[in-house]
């Protein structure tokens, strides 16, 4: 293998890492929660010397995670958990398209980048969407950690604006739909790269002021508290650094970064424990590209759990999937957990457990803080997701 590659992966997802390789990346990494996506896997890590893998960053641009920690106790809050999810899904908005109920105003909209023709007729939807979460598995969760403290922890990315953006980028640059693609790699310095480089920029200060905007709300406006801390990434994203005394373009695709002394805040499935984790450095490190996991990583497809329809005669049938949701359900309440929303795709079912995971990565992070899930929200059973990564 030309990749570092944690965990244990399928044909198909070791196969994908090492075509992104030879298609011109310099190294690449397979985190331990990977599977495959749409041309480079999810999980997946690749460095370029000159070049850009707008397939690599994905169409959900600048998609990651952010975790506040609070002055709320744990034992103060979980009392009170059903009104406060009721509250969580009544005044945030999940779902695709969805506007937020609650304008936020912020000053990226003023940024030059919204000059660029590509980009420019989406500032309205832009502002429309900021402090919206989406669909799939974005989600808004309240955890309380070992001290019992309470922690806000949100997962999505650029919305409607970084899937827009990737998808007329990808198009003008000849990329190929699908999973079982070549990446499309662009020159840095190209027009296309460069432009890119632009948007990509905008949609990740984007997802970081969305995110900003949902935890902190949930934090002053719902619970009543304090911020006393926050720990934020992107891991659909591309950035410059020196690995190795190298210059290199790192393209990270649901993959954390964790330099030493980096936090990151990692997010297991639905009713599952999270993480806040610490980059450390070691030679095991500098061969991750200091990356590591994004999340416990799915064993089945969302096809595969929740199942499809078929046409039988004139008729759309169904079939049932390889999870039900009176078992996720289950899964949710055993662990004590208030739900609002979800489907049998995202059930803890359809994923790795997040330790398993963390313990192929034990020699380049630490864990500072576990984290137990009160209450998670998601978007609601009949929202579609059209994300590919």
């Amino acid at each position: 293998m030309k990749a570092k590659v944690f965990g244990r992966h399928d044909e198909a997802t070791l196969r994908q890492i090492e075509n992104c390789i030879d298609a011109g990346g310099e190294r690449g990494v397979l985190c331990a929660d990977a599977h495959k996506g749409y041309a480079q896997p999810i999980g997946g890590v690749v460095a370029y010397k000159d070049k850009l893998s707008l397939s690599g960053v994905g169409f959900d641009i600048a998609c990651g995670n952010l975790a506040i920690l609070t002055d709320a106790k744990g034992s103060e809050v979980a009392p009170k958990i059903k009104s406060i999810m009721d509250d969580v899904v009544r005044e945030i908005s999940f779902g695709i398209g969805r506007k937020a109920k609650t304008r936020v105003d912020h000053e990226l909209f003023e940024d030059e980048a919204w000059k660029i023709a590509a980009i420019s007729g989406l500032k309205e939807m832009a502002r429309d969407q900021l402090g919206t979460v989406g669909g799939g598995n974005h989600y808004i969760d309240i955890f309380a950690d070992e001290q019992d403290r309470v922690w806000v922890g949100v997962h999505f990315g650029s919305r409607g604006l970084g899937h827009k953006t990737a998808t007329h980028f990808l198009k003008a640059a000849g990329g190929k739909d699908g999973m079982d693609v070549p990446p499309t790699v662009v020159p840095v310095n190209s027009e296309i790269g460069a432009d890119y480089l632009t948007g990509m920029r905008l949609a990740g200060k984007y997802a970081y002021a969305g995110r900003e905007a949902v935890a902190r709300h949930v934090v002053r406006e719902i619970l009543g508290a304090k911020i006393l801390d926050e720990v934020h990434n992107h891991h659909n994203f591309a950035w410059r650094e020196k690995h190795d005394g190298e210059d290199l373009w790192v393209v990270r695709k649901g993959a954390t970064p964790a330099f030493p002394q980096q936090r990151g805040f990692v997010g297991g499935s639905m009713g599952d424990e999270a993480v806040i984790i610490e980059g450390i450095d070691s030679g095991e490190s500098r061969q991750a590209l200091y990356s590591t996991v994004h999340g416990a990583g799915r064993i089945m497809s969302r096809t595969a759990a929740k199942g499809k329809f078929e046409r039988v005669g004139k008729k759309r049938i169904r079939r049932d999937g390889l999870v039900r949701h009176d078992e996720m359900l289950k899964w949710v309440a055993e662990r004590g957990v208030e739900l609002r929303g979800g489907d049998v795709d995202e059930a803890p079912q359809a994923y790795r457990r997040l330790p398993e995971v963390l313990a192929a990565h034990a020699g380049t992070i630490r864990i500072l803080h576990t984290l137990r899930p009160l209450g998670v929200a998601m978007a609601g059973r009949a929202t579609a997701d059209p994300y590919k990564d």
